[in-house]
């Protein structure tokens, strides 16, 4: 959220587990099929559970978190306009910043804010995912959120040249919603959907303060720069606005965008909640970690030199000219 109210996402290096948050992209990759819509992992209507009274607190504090942040101007729908100008050099850096850098540390039991260069990590399999809901969401609120979940997976499938297929079985990157008390009672299924998790990593997820809005956790593969799995939350109590702003970052993020920049505009990877949804600018980014001319494990001064030619690349098709 607007960092001088003190809300950001939760969404940090944590060793083998990264605790991170359409138009075509310009470099050729290949299309991906359409995602298949499942039937979604929902209690029936009759079986949706009460939410409690710190559940139903919880919704009236962010649904006026959001009236103020709109009121502030923030949380955009428009992706960018004449306003938020950016150039070649701009996307590289910006790359070079969310996608080749950490911005915490685990020491202990916890996490310190220390940004540290990291190496380039991404997908290089299949993207399968799943959308699990807390027994308390509402059974309109499902349904929308899948919808919604569907339709930016397409997205995200089209901008990357990954295959996303959602599924009901043998997912690789749970969507859970949850609403306050459906989280805290989730260890168990945490356990079984990503083990070996850090004590770090599980309080952060089960504790999430109420200051941090979302989160996305991903476990390495052994060569600690491929992605093998991931695990999104969504908190279930956020209006839509904010719901969906959360879905589009730990989504795009769970794809291996880690850090934010303060620099990055238009951006959702800045937490200045200036804009809620993915922009174009964010497409482009996702689009040069997908190209094939870089490589998982890539330093920072190693990828540099490709990083701004693709950019220059990008930017000059994107123009109708040279940059």
């Amino acid at each position: 959220m607007a960092a001088k109210q003190g809300y950001g996402r939760l969404r940090r290096a944590l060793g083998g587990l990264a605790l991170m948050g359409l138009v075509a992209g310009c470099v050729a990759l290949p299309r991906p099929p359409a995602p298949v819509m499942p039937t979604p992992d929902t209690a029936a209507p009759e079986d949706i559970g009460e939410r409690s009274q710190e559940s139903i607190a919880l919704g009236v504090h962010y649904q006026r978190l959001e009236n103020d942040l709109l009121a502030q101007g923030l949380l955009r729908t428009d992706g960018g306009g004449v306003d938020t100008p950016f150039d070649a050099r701009d996307l590289a850096t910006n790359f070079l910043r969310i996608a080749l850098r950490d911005e915490y540390v685990t020491e202990g039991d916890g996490l310190v804010a220390r940004e540290t260069e990291s190496r380039l990590r991404r997908w290089n399999k299949p993207v399968r995912m799943q959308l699990i809901f807390g027994a308390t969401v509402a059974e309109e609120q499902r349904l929308r959120d899948t919808e919604d979940v569907t339709a930016f997976a397409a997205r995200l499938a089209e901008v990357t040249g990954l295959r996303i297929i959602q599924t009901d079985a043998r997912a690789n990157f749970h969507v859970l919603v949850l609403n306050e008390d459906d989280r805290r009672a989730f260890g168990p299924e945490l356990d079984a959907l990503m083990p070996g998790m850090t004590r770090a990593t599980k309080r952060a997820f089960l504790d999430l303060p109420k200051d941090q809005l979302c989160a996305v956790i991903g476990a390495l593969n052994a060569d600690g720069v491929t992605y093998d799995r991931a695990i999104a939350l969504i908190r279930g109590e956020h209006p839509p606005l904010m719901r969906l702003s959360c879905i589009h970052e730990e989504l795009a993020q769970g794809l291996g965008l880690a850090n934010d920049s303060p620099q990055a505009r238009p951006s959702i990877f800045n937490d200045d909640e200036e804009f809620a949804y993915l922009t174009r600018h964010d497409e482009l980014l996702l689009e040069m970690l997908y190209d094939p001319r870089l490589e998982p494990g890539m330093t920072v001064d190693t990828a540099a030199p490709l990083v701004r030619r693709i950019a220059e690349e990008i930017i000059a098709e994107t123009t109708g000219g040279p940059v």
